[in-house]
């Protein structure tokens, strides 16, 4: 493709999570950083990128600017030390290279959960903080919104996107398929391990329940994250009065013992139904559990074969997404080899517009004004008609990628060297 689009990336694939969160960027800091890459670097195309999994940035420069824009990551997120990263950074050094990486990305073929339903609105908030910080040419907007159409295309053309394929995705299904037919459930959610905590970002995402409290032994851990998803806390000495008033309880308590037993689960009083779902391995809900009246248990191993079934699902469709992808990749390329003549196209606009301008006011000054107003019809409507022929040839070749030749010979013919391009 021609163009100097460029990427620069650190994800799950090569740097650990301890890495990962050490440059991860917030929306405040991903627009400075814009800021930073367009007016203190020159850069342009920009586009940053950050999430859980990854910190990217994708930019246009006609020479590889990776290491000035990982050092620039380090001043702003306060790392000198930045440069020992540089081994879990991957550069993508040419436009196809880059170009086909964000496709990748955004399509969810890159994430960890193959899919991932996230991404795509991540990409797309990334899209206006660059149009926000005027950091995205004509190249990028383009390139974007392929993307985006791409994205609708892979929705209702393939089965990619289709069930939870995530086992915490998964115990969200379970928990809306579960509640359906309750009015305003409340969901107590007891243990915040890595599990936990994305469940209860689905479930905030969600906002089809009622009413979501979270419990922890640490309680820090549980006000971040109900501060971060809107959510209640209950103090793990008060639990029994929560799981009391809860419809459904999602534990992913890590201990040896099963902690919620029969006997536990037998002072509730259940009056109606009371779902239990384990995300723990080990158990952390006993078995014998679902022998107390009104009490259903709902295992690792279920919610694993659902989100497991859902996978299978999606990586079958995986070629025909890759399939989707080329064909708008081959679209972007025709646009960016099209791009490349512009600039002449409208050079030999402007010179055709100057000699017919210049024969116009010899004939104008002797003319009536019909005929002046024929003269003018006539002389344009020529122009256009040879200015397309040199057009048609232009693209033809450049879908041939042997639009130099071509290129040249117009620029001695209409001596283009001397002629502006047209504004």
């Amino acid at each position: 493709m021609s163009h100097p689009f460029k990427a620069v990336s650190l994800s799950f694939k090569k740097a650990p999570l301890a890495i990962r969160e050490l440059l991860s960027l917030d929306e405040a800091a991903c627009r400075r950083f814009l800021h930073t890459l367009h007016n203190e670097l020159g850069l342009s195309d920009l586009l940053v990128l950050s999430t859980c999994n990854r910190t990217e940035v994708y930019y246009a420069a006609e020479d590889d600017r990776s290491r000035e824009i990982i050092l620039a990551l380090g001043d702003l997120k306060g790392r000198p030390d930045v440069g020992q990263f540089l081994p879990y950074f991957d550069l993508l050094p040419t436009a196809d290279a880059a170009v086909q990486h964000l496709f990748d990305v955004a399509m969810g073929l890159d994430a960890q959960v193959v899919g991932d339903l996230q991404i795509s609105n991540q990409v797309k908030m990334a899209y206006q903080w660059a149009a926000d910080a005027d950091a995205a040419g004509p190249f990028l907007h383009r390139l974007l919104h392929t993307v985006f159409f791409t994205n609708k295309r892979v929705q209702t053309e393939t089965s990619f996107r289709d069930g939870a394929a995530s086992v915490s995705y998964a115990a969200l299904e379970l928990v809306e398929e579960l509640t359906a037919d309750v009015a305003n459930p409340k969901v107590l959610v007891v243990g915040l391990g890595e599990i936990g905590a994305d469940v209860c970002r689905h479930l905030a995402a969600s906002k089809g329940f009622g009413e979501i409290t979270l419990c922890n032994r640490t309680r820090s851990k549980a006000e971040a994250l109900a501060e971060e998803c809107g959510m209640n806390i209950v103090d793990f000495e008060d639990l029994v009065p929560a799981l009391k008033e809860a419809d459904v309880i999602i534990s992913s308590i890590n201990r040896a013992e099963p902690f919620f037993t029969k006997e536990l689960v037998q002072h509730l009083d259940v009056l109606s139904f009371k779902f239990f779902i384990d995300l723990s391995v080990p158990r952390s809900i006993a078995a014998d559990v679902e022998q107390v009246p009104g009490v259903l248990v709902y295992n690792i191993d279920a919610i694993q074969s659902k989100a497991s079934a859902a996978l299978e699902v999606r990586l079958a469709a995986v070629p025909q997404v890759r399939a989707i992808i080329g064909e708008s990749i081959a679209g972007l390329s025709e646009w960016s080899k099209e791009m490349m003549v512009s600039p002449i196209i409208q050079k030999v606009k402007a010179s055709l517009e100057q000699l017919r301008q210049e024969e116009l006011d010899r004939f104008q000054k002797k003319a009536t004004p019909a005929e002046s107003k024929l003269l003018d019809e006539a002389t344009r409507s020529l122009m256009q008609k040879v200015l397309k022929q040199h057009v048609l040839q232009l693209k033809a070749a450049c879908k041939r990628d042997d639009a130099g030749q071509l290129v040249e010979l117009l620029g001695e013919l209409f001596d283009l060297e001397k002629q502006p391009a047209a504004v």
